[in-house]
């Protein structure tokens, strides 16, 4: 039992100590398990103009859209975003979320604004201050070790 028990000790010892492969970057450092951040939540709700039916208009809107959200992404501006699953007749419903990880409520009012179907009054928006986990938002795997 004492040499089991060594031997685990020094074998997690061992890899603590090691030293990462050559070429290889070591991970970032996590943050706290309660480190908080501030984000700012939009909820966008349906719009007077928001209609069911596919026309070019909505089409166009529904494009320039997923532009701004792929832009805002790429930013860095914008963690998370995405649609609700709700009847069609119900036209107040919650549309979706975008989460936003910028420094002012105002920063976070501009990106919206500058949302085509937003703007075309499709939706509607509420920005709330938001309270979450450090380093919110989508993971993407590490670029592979060169060969």
């Amino acid at each position: 039992m004492k040499v089991a028990v060594l031997t685990l000790a020094v074998a997690v010892w061992g890899g603590a100590c090691a030293a990462p492969a050559a070429g290889v970057a070591p991970a970032p450092p996590k943050p706290p398990a309660n480190a908080m951040h501030l984000y700012y939540l939009a909820l966008l709700r349906r719009g007077p103009t928001w209609s069911a039916e596919k026309t070019p208009e909505s089409v166009r809107l529904s494009e320039g859209h997923m532009a701004n959200i792929h832009a805002m992404a790429a930013a860095g501006k914008l963690v998370v975003a995405g649609p609700f699953d709700v009847p069609a007749a119900d036209l107040r419903a919650l549309a979706g979320i975008f989460i936003f990880d910028v420094p002012t409520l105002e920063e976070a009012q501009q990106l919206v604004a500058g949302d085509p179907a937003v703007q075309a009054g499709r939706f509607t928006v509420e920005i709330l201050p938001w309270w979450s986990t450090e380093g919110l938002g989508y993971r993407t795997a590490p670029d592979p070790p060169p060969h």
